[in-house]
């Protein structure tokens, strides 16, 4: 996702899979939307590792692991990551991806683009209309 909450690229994988080990190929997939414009990649503390920044690394992004620092106890707001997770919560609104129904993981893939297409035509039309 971009720093505004619009989806840029997609990975579904299974549950039992390192999230680390998608790192070359989403960064691929941003590099050609975007037209390798990314530099940065904020990340939760899933993507640590060698591989990971190597693999990012190799397509011009470097990873940024946003941590919580020390024990604490209770909500911490995260730099970057409520970004992130706000975009999760608009999607639970879709009954579709509230649950884990799709048997194939691009069926997933298919469902999260369509929702995050009506969500970002549904703010297009909001910004139209207290433009004018």
């Amino acid at each position: 996702m971009d720093t505004l909450g619009h989806l840029l690229a997609l990975v579904v994988t299974a549950a039992s899979e390192q999230e680390r080990a998608q790192v070359g190929a989403l960064s691929q997939q941003v590099q050609e939307v975007t037209g390798a414009r990314v530099e940065v990649a904020f990340v939760d503390q899933g993507y640590t590792g060698e591989e990971a920044a190597q693999a990012a690394q190799a397509e011009g992004i470097a990873l940024c692991v946003v941590k919580v620092e020390g024990a604490r106890r209770g909500f911490v707001l995260l730099p970057k990551r409520w970004v992130v997770e706000r975009s999760f919560a608009w999607t639970s609104r879709f009954r579709r991806l509230a649950r884990d129904y799709e048997r194939l993981a691009e069926t997933l893939r298919g469902w999260h683009w369509l929702a995050f297409s009506v969500l970002m035509t549904a703010k297009t039309v909001e910004l139209l209309r207290t433009a004018s």
